[in-house]
């Protein structure tokens, strides 16, 4: 193969020079959450745990989970979980080959992060 002069170009887009579209942070931010959620869910299961175990490790960890700490986790788990259903109910609209367009998934995109704070703040405000 030839030796082919690139100069100081780089051979990927690389971070530095790539500028993140929506696209790529909503597909990202949908893969966190998942995680997160994974980790909301055993949280919640060592609570149940907790409570079937008797009343002393229960108050324990009630008092772990309902602490500024834990209600600061408890409620990201929330906005996770309402982030996360809204980007999925856009993936579902994309699996119908509707709202490909540069504009529409734009929109969506902005449209799932927004639906996923007020989502949230509908559920804290009615529990």
């Amino acid at each position: 193969m030839a030796d082919v002069n690139r100069g100081d170009r780089p051979l990927s887009p690389h971070l530095q020079i790539y500028r993140p579209q929506i696209t790529s942070v909503m597909s990202i931010l949908h893969r966190v959450t998942g995680v997160a959620l994974g980790f909301g869910a055993l949280l919640v299961v060592w609570w149940f745990l907790a409570a079937a175990s008797g009343p002393g490790y229960f108050a324990f960890v009630d008092g772990l989970l309902t602490s500024w700490l834990g209600t600061l986790v408890m409620v990201g788990s929330l906005w996770a979980l309402c982030y996360h259903f809204c980007n999925g109910i856009r993936h579902l609209w994309w699996d119908t080959g509707r709202g490909y367009g540069l504009d529409e998934v734009t929109r969506s995109g902005q449209a799932a992060a927004v639906a996923s704070v007020v989502l949230t703040l509908i559920v804290l405000i009615a529990a």
